[in-house]
């Protein structure tokens, strides 16, 4: 095989990626990644001395968590980028390293082998050590880039040879790749937490201890749920703070008769400051996918230009993109390798990469992004071409749905609410995906559907009507968002005087596509949300001891039909 890659709901065969991934990934970026992510884990090594000795790192932790997110699923494509990050990774680890020798701090090397390291670097930081040894990952180094690949096909996943370890590793690492992603959006809007940093780099290290037992990198994935939650929590303060907390609003999904901007992805900081870039040009601007929830937000409505939301999931962009007939900006993952038809309008920025691509830069001194390329592009094109007509509803976050909670709760009380379906995730290419739909088509009248992220688009345009003026779909927003999902559920339990959030009358049934979908998975079983229900299909990568676990724990199951699942559910 030129590759293996399982960290997509999607992988070939349902088992891996051997030779091109499903995403489009070349083999030689997915090694690259490979590469970059072992690189990280030797920064990693070094920085979590550095915080025993009271050395602040603020470069590094930003580079990781950027390394990590530039990784997941559908970000960046691009060769020469994975070179170019590789490179910067090993001077940022000379950097951090090159701050511990001038702070005193002995380092020797090990045989990368040996656990050694490992054990002297948890008794440095217990403070009964003065050595510590470093592992492989923290002292290979590359004359050029051509050493790369061969590097990366030693440190691939593969190389963790037990099938539990290797497991439990790389349900640690999909975990704080999608914890990564909401910390970047949180950190781009003035917000972050040292205690996170620390703990995707303690993961990180951890993920290359050999003396570390199975039910140690349990405990360690658990964790990683603990560390879910409160990222979540500070990207939503993050966003609330700034934009104001989601309301509930019509989205208009029609179009206009100007020239047009599409945004796709995640980063609302982005979104903002081409709205303000935008205003008064005659450019509209239209948001994608996940970018939905964006008008939800009370900030956003001063715009007259922010038009509506055209088209669906991000698998649906080769086609959506075609008709759209403006330029496309794509802000993170969730990127299709574009068509050679409109490849020369589709811009990237941020973490997303792809060959051939026009790159919006970074923000440079606190200035905002230059995005007068795009729009003077916009402003050379036909209006969109109109896809379907209509509204629809969103911005049920926590805080609005909590100051609806006496009629919710009254609805319940009264038998017109008899059961809540959380049907949070990720949409996705696979024809099994059809499910969701049947699934929500099938739902008896007297049930809400609560979801989050870009798996909605399977049923919010459905016509499922409303309980006394509650719409039965209650959109709360963006994967992050499914954070908001777990606050209502907390807020019932209390309300309804309950000591255990699974004896509210809810049920889970999301669905699964990328890593992001993985952190919001651990943060809810770190809440005590037991019995969800995780599909099309459940992940590759967790082995059938791994899986066994989170069975007889958690009560994870799959999915069957819509028919037998309702069956199980409503009893």
């Amino acid at each position: 095989m030129s590759m293996f890659c399982y960290q997509c709901q999607e992988t070939a065969k349902g088992s891996g990626c051997t030779m091109r991934g499903v995403c489009g990934k070349t083999a030689d970026v997915s090694n690259l990644q490979d590469l970059l992510i072992y690189t990280l884990k030797g920064i990693s090594a070094y920085t979590l001395v550095a915080r025993k000795a009271g050395i602040a790192t603020p470069g590094a932790d930003k580079f990781i968590m950027e390394g990590l997110f530039a990784t997941i699923t559908n970000a960046n494509f691009d060769k020469a980028n994975f070179i170019a990050l590789v490179k910067q990774a090993l001077a940022v680890r000379e950097d951090v390293k090159a701050a511990l020798k001038k702070a005193g701090v002995s380092l020797t090397a090990t045989d990368a082998k040996t656990s050694s390291m490992w054990k002297k670097l948890a008794d440095w930081l217990s403070g009964n050590s003065e050595a510590v040894n470093v592992h492989d990952s923290a002292l290979w180094s590359a004359n050029d880039a051509d050493d790369f690949d061969e590097k990366a096909a030693q440190v691939g996943i593969l190389a963790t040879e037990n099938e539990d370890v290797r497991s439990l590793r790389e349900l640690l690492t999909y975990g704080i790749k999608g914890m990564a992603a909401y910390a970047e959006h949180a950190y781009t809007l003035g917000y972050k937490d040292d205690a996170i940093f620390a703990f995707m780099q303690k993961a990180l290290v951890a993920t290359v201890d050999d003396s570390l037992s199975a039910d140690e990198l349990v405990a360690l994935v658990l964790e990683c749920g603990k560390y879910g939650v409160d990222v979540m929590a500070l990207l939503d303060k993050a966003n609330t703070n700034t934009y104001g907390n989601p309301e509930i609003t019509k989205v208009a999904i029609g179009v206009r008769n100007n020239p047009a901007i599409l945004i796709s992805g995640h980063d609302l900081k982005d979104l903002e400051e081409l709205l303000e870039q935008t205003k008064g040009t005659g450019v509209d601007v239209y948001t994608h996918g996940e970018m939905l929830p964006a008008h939800y937000y009370p900030a956003f409505k001063k715009y007259d230009n922010f038009a509506g939301n055209y088209g669906n999931a991000w698998w649906l962009q080769d086609k959506e993109f075609e008709t759209f007939n403006g330029p496309i900006l794509m802000t993170t993952n969730c990127l299709v390798p574009p068509k050679a038809s409109y490849k020369d309008r589709v811009y990237v920025t941020g973490v997303v990469g792809f060959e051939g691509l026009k790159k919006i830069g970074d923000r440079v001194n606190g200035k905002p992004k230059d995005f007068s390329a795009i729009i003077a592009h916009a402003k050379q094109c036909l209006p969109p071409q109109e896809l379907e007509k209509g509204e629809i509803v969103g911005g049920f976050a926590h805080n609005q749905v909590l100051a609806l909670a006496d009629k919710v709760v009254e609805a319940v009380k009264s038998g017109a609410i008899k059961r809540f379906f959380v049907m949070a995730g990720c949409d996705g290419r696979m024809k099994s995906r059809d499910y969701y739909a049947e699934f929500a088509k099938a739902l008896p009248g007297d049930t809400v559907i609560l979801t989050a992220g870009c798996a909605k688009y399977r049923y919010n345009k459905l016509e499922l009507g409303d309980i006394g003026g509650i719409p039965r779909v209650l959109d709360a927003g963006q994967c992050n968002d499914s954070y908001s999902l777990a606050v209502i559920a907390l807020k019932l339990k209390e309300v309804f005087g309950l000591d255990d959030v699974n004896k509210l009358p809810i049920s889970y049934n999301i669905a699964w596509y990328e890593q992001k979908a993985v952190i919001v998975l651990l943060a809810l079983l770190y809440l005590g949300v037991k019995n969800i229900h995780l599909g099309p299909t459940l992940p590759a990568f967790l082995s059938p001891n791994v899986a066994k676990v989170l069975v007889e724990t958690f009560g994870i199951g799959g999915i069957t039909t819509p028919e037998e699942d309702l069956k199980m559910f409503i009893r």
